[in-house]
Protein backbone atom coordinates (compact mmCIF):
# COMPACT_ATOMS: atom_id res chain seq x y z
CA UNK A 1 0.00 0.00 0.00
CA UNK A 2 1.34 3.41 -0.93
CA UNK A 3 0.03 6.95 -1.23
CA UNK A 4 0.99 10.13 -3.00
CA UNK A 5 0.72 13.21 -0.80
CA UNK A 6 1.08 16.92 -1.47
CA UNK A 7 2.97 19.05 1.04
CA UNK A 8 5.29 22.05 0.81
CA UNK A 9 4.32 22.48 -2.84
CA UNK A 10 5.77 19.06 -3.73
CA UNK A 11 4.41 15.56 -4.20
CA UNK A 12 5.85 12.57 -2.34
CA UNK A 13 5.23 8.84 -2.79
CA UNK A 14 5.10 7.28 0.68
CA UNK A 15 4.43 3.84 2.13
CA UNK A 16 4.12 2.66 5.72
CA UNK A 17 7.54 2.48 7.37
CA UNK A 18 9.23 4.85 4.90
CA UNK A 19 11.52 7.60 6.15
CA UNK A 20 11.04 10.81 4.18
CA UNK A 21 12.81 14.19 4.33
CA UNK A 22 10.45 17.18 4.24
CA UNK A 23 11.19 20.90 4.50
CA UNK A 24 11.88 22.02 8.05
CA UNK A 25 8.72 22.22 10.15
CA UNK A 26 10.05 23.14 13.61
CA UNK A 27 8.67 20.06 15.39
CA UNK A 28 10.04 18.20 18.39
CA UNK A 29 11.25 14.59 17.99
CA UNK A 30 8.49 11.96 18.36
CA UNK A 31 5.80 14.53 17.50
CA UNK A 32 2.86 13.29 15.43
CA UNK A 33 2.43 14.66 11.90
CA UNK A 34 -0.71 14.36 9.77
CA UNK A 35 -0.91 14.96 6.02
CA UNK A 36 -4.46 15.67 4.82
CA UNK A 37 -3.73 16.35 1.14
CA UNK A 38 -3.71 12.80 -0.25
CA UNK A 39 -3.81 12.67 -4.04
CA UNK A 40 -3.76 8.91 -4.68
CA UNK A 41 -3.87 5.66 -2.70
CA UNK A 42 -2.93 2.24 -4.10
CA UNK A 43 -4.27 -0.50 -1.84
CA UNK A 44 -3.04 -3.84 -3.30
CA UNK A 45 -3.98 -2.88 -6.86
CA UNK A 46 -7.17 -0.99 -5.97
CA UNK A 47 -6.40 2.56 -7.08
CA UNK A 48 -8.24 5.50 -5.49
CA UNK A 49 -7.67 8.86 -7.14
CA UNK A 50 -8.87 12.18 -5.77
CA UNK A 51 -10.01 15.25 -7.64
CA UNK A 52 -7.78 16.86 -6.49
CA UNK A 53 -7.70 15.28 -3.00
CA UNK A 54 -9.33 12.18 -1.50
CA UNK A 55 -11.86 13.14 1.17
CA UNK A 56 -11.32 11.48 4.54
CA UNK A 57 -7.90 10.07 3.64
CA UNK A 58 -4.88 10.95 5.70
CA UNK A 59 -1.29 9.85 6.15
CA UNK A 60 0.18 9.90 9.64
CA UNK A 61 3.81 10.04 10.62
CA UNK A 62 6.22 10.51 13.49
CA UNK A 63 9.01 13.09 13.53
CA UNK A 64 12.45 11.55 14.01
CA UNK A 65 14.73 14.60 13.96
CA UNK A 66 15.64 17.81 12.18
CA UNK A 67 18.90 18.62 10.49
CA UNK A 68 20.74 20.09 7.57
CA UNK A 69 21.63 18.29 4.37
CA UNK A 70 25.00 18.00 2.67
CA UNK A 71 26.42 21.11 1.09
CA UNK A 72 25.70 21.58 -2.59
CA UNK A 73 28.27 23.71 -4.41
CA UNK A 74 27.03 25.97 -7.21
CA UNK A 75 29.92 27.13 -9.38
CA UNK A 76 29.38 29.42 -12.39
CA UNK A 77 32.19 30.38 -14.74
CA UNK A 78 32.05 32.51 -17.85
CA UNK A 79 34.87 31.50 -20.13
CA UNK A 80 37.37 34.09 -21.28
CA UNK A 81 35.73 36.76 -19.07
CA UNK A 82 37.66 36.19 -15.82
CA UNK A 83 34.28 35.93 -14.12
CA UNK A 84 33.38 33.19 -11.69
CA UNK A 85 30.99 32.76 -8.81
CA UNK A 86 30.97 30.06 -6.13
CA UNK A 87 28.07 29.54 -3.72
CA UNK A 88 27.00 26.85 -1.32
CA UNK A 89 23.59 25.68 -0.15
CA UNK A 90 22.44 23.40 2.66
CA UNK A 91 18.80 22.35 2.89
CA UNK A 92 17.09 22.32 6.29
CA UNK A 93 14.92 19.23 6.67
CA UNK A 94 12.64 17.33 9.02
CA UNK A 95 12.97 13.53 8.92
CA UNK A 96 9.58 11.77 9.28
CA UNK A 97 8.74 8.06 9.54
CA UNK A 98 5.37 7.22 7.97
CA UNK A 99 3.30 5.23 10.47
CA UNK A 100 0.00 4.75 8.67
CA UNK A 101 -2.18 5.41 5.64
CA UNK A 102 -5.88 5.75 6.45
CA UNK A 103 -8.47 5.63 3.68
CA UNK A 104 -12.06 6.19 4.78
Amino acid sequence: MYAIINTDGRQYKVAQGDIVLFDKRGLEPKAAVTFEKVLLVNNDGALTVGSPFIEGAKVTGETLNEGRGRKIVIFKKRRRKDSKQKRGFRRDFTRVRITGINLK
